[in-house]
């Protein structure tokens, strides 16, 4: 869905930027994306796509094992 219509950013990009580029705050985005600099109307549904965005990347990354789980003593 469309998020920005002013500058024809959608859900996806949003998602996209922060699962690749590492995107966490609004600022980042309207530096980006130039979301939410030109009217604001989409100011509140694009930080809630980037809230819910930002905490899926950080649940994906606390459940990814950085340490190996099991030790063999061989």
């Amino acid at each position: 869905m469309y998020v920005c219509l002013c500058k024809g950013v959608t859900d996806k990009t949003i998602r996209r930027a922060v699962n690749d580029e590492g995107v966490s705050s609004m600022r980042e985005l309207r530096q980006q994306y130039g979301v939410a600099s030109q009217c604001g109307c989409c100011k509140s549904c694009a930080k809630q796509v980037l809230t819910d965005a930002v905490k899926e990347r950080n649940t994906r990354f606390l459940e990814e094992t950085l340490l190996p789980t099991a030790v063999c003593y061989t």
